[in-house]
């Protein structure tokens, strides 16, 4: 098969996986980069096929939501040496408009909190009595 005949595949794939909510999460790109993989296609061009189809046709991929996460937070903690309670809500709003409303709120923040815990980008400043980032780890169900 050709590079031409396996994006049209995956244009298939992606339609398949993501057409009720316009939203490719970590499993359903990793089965799509399996079908990539199993005709052929190298890791590096099923990536950039994905990345295209999906840029053309106006899906939203979770990978892409973590990493404008993983940027924001370190940026946040370059610039500061922690993320204080505000920073984390400019970044909340800033990944939920990435993400087009095709995640819930509460999904946002799991994802957010997720990568802060497994990139360690952790370091937050909390107040005297309240610590609003065990808060959060709580509402959303990873505390």
């Amino acid at each position: 098969m050709t590079l031409d005949e396996i994006k049209q595949r995956l244009v298939e794939e992606i339609r398949a996986r993501g057409r009720d909510d316009k939203y490719i999460d970590t499993n359903e790109e990793r089965e799509i980069l399996q079908i990539a993989i199993h005709r052929g296609i190298e890791i590096n061009q099923a990536l950039a096929a994905l990345a295209e189809v999906c840029v053309s046709e106006g899906f939203t991929q979770e990978n892409d939501l973590r990493s404008r996460t993983r940027e924001l937070c370190r940026a946040a903690i370059e610039k500061d040496g922690f993320i204080q309670r505000s920073m984390f809500e400019q970044i909340f709003r800033s990944v939920l408009t990435a993400a087009q409303g095709r995640v819930l709120e509460k999904d946002v923040k799991k994802l957010i909190v997720t990568v802060m815990e497994d990139h360690a980008l952790n370091k937050v400043k909390s107040g005297w009595f309240v610590n609003w980032y065990s808060s959060v780890k709580r509402d959303v169900g990873l505390a």
